[in-house]
């Protein structure tokens, strides 16, 4: 390696070198783009971002539906449990990144949730954020989670609700 590569690889967070911003860790998990290669010993390298920032979307859906994380104050101190983590200042990172107060409901099956909590998960994680709209809404699609639909201009009916 050259002294150039080893200062951008220590220069670039690991979450961003591993397109993993969520920093998940290995486990026994096979993960939708997971990349061939998996060079790092402790967290998962994704082929692209995208795939990267899907299984976040995966886990927050699992902690909310199997664990019953209904807040993000439950959500974060799933994800980031105290003995690795500050977890009350994630916790209040999270929630003022989403406008929402740390024990309100919170439905992450719903993007205009979803995105500003992963956004603020990748900004924890990784010290940035650096991901455009376009590629944070192809890894929510990629998680099953679309835009939430409006009422036609046509009819009064109400949209019908997200697929649970």
């Amino acid at each position: 390696m050259t002294p150039t590569s080893i200062l951008a690889m220590t220069e670039t967070p690991r979450g961003l070198r591993n397109n993993n911003p969520g920093n998940i860790r290995i486990s026994k998990i096979h993960w939708i783009g997971e990349a061939d290669a998996q060079p790092d010993p402790d967290f998962v390298t994704f082929s692209a971002p995208e795939y990267g920032i899907r299984a976040v979307c995966k886990i927050l859906l699992s902690y909310q539906a199997d664990d019953r994380c209904q807040t993000i104050r439950q959500l974060i101190s799933r994800w980031a449990p105290p003995n690795e983590n500050d977890t009350g200042a994630y916790v209040d990172a999270v929630s003022r990144a989403c406008g929402l107060g740390p024990d309100d409901p919170t439905c992450v099956r719903q993007a205009s949730v979803m995105t500003p909590l992963v956004e603020a998960i990748i900004r924890q994680e990784t010290g940035e954020q650096p991901y455009p709209p376009d590629l944070i809404a192809r890894a929510l699609s990629l998680a099953g989670i679309g835009p939430t639909p409006r009422p036609s201009a046509r009819t009064s009916t109400p949209a019908p609700a997200e697929p649970a």
